[in-house]
């Protein structure tokens, strides 16, 4: 199988239990991205996921003045990767907003098991282009693309494989437009097997 060259990344932002159907933070349709994402990791030198952290008392929630409930605590279901979800291609796992009293949205304030940032390891590794699949377009996902753009990285958001929680409708549209207006490239995720199989 053809795969894209070593200086490209497939990112998966947070595909949590949480974040999907039955989830306590559930983004419709969430868990619909799964079978694609599996599709799309063999395609990639490296596969790179990450995960919201929280603790019970974390800044972002409801009974702290936050805008959301519970999600993803630390060490709960919750926050475990959806089940269905193909591990074995990941060859990093990062995570974010692991502290009470700060929140994060973007996957560059996040941190892997040795303390090292995600751009400290993409640039270790050479890495200058960037797919990305996951949950919530309009909140982490957004915030990472964005990010990444201003870090200097090529980032490609594969909009058949991110699901947006749309507290306002039209929130993912909204997004995805700002992505685009930013520098990221907007891709369906036959367009990126097409680009392997060339």
């Amino acid at each position: 199988m053809n795969r894209f060259p070593e200086d490209t990344a497939l990112i998966l932002v947070d595909i949590q239990n949480d974040f999907c159907p039955g989830g306590a933070l559930a983004v419709k349709e969430g868990d619909q991205i799964v079978p694609v994402v599996n599709r799309l990791m063999p395609l990639f030198p490296l596969v790179i996921s990450t995960q919201d952290w929280h603790p019970a008392n974390h800044i972002s929630f409801k009974q702290r003045g936050g805008p959301w409930p519970p999600h993803c605590v630390q060490g709960t279901r919750g926050a475990e990767l959806h089940p269905d979800l193909n591990t074995q291609p990941i060859r990093y796992y990062f995570r974010k907003a692991n502290t009470p009293d700060r929140d994060a949205y973007s996957e560059f304030e996040g941190a892997d098991w040795a303390g090292r940032s995600l751009d400290k390891v993409l640039r270790k590794l050479g890495v200058r282009n960037l797919y990305v699949v996951g949950l919530a377009t309009d909140y982490c996902v957004r915030a990472t693309v964005l990010d990444w753009i201003g870090y200097g990285y090529h980032v490609a958001a594969v909009t058949y494989a991110v699901r947006a929680v749309n507290v306002e409708p039209g929130d993912d549209a909204k997004a995805l437009d700002e992505m685009k207006s930013k520098g990221a490239e907007l891709i369906t995720s036959d367009e990126v097997v097409s680009r392997v199989e060339v």
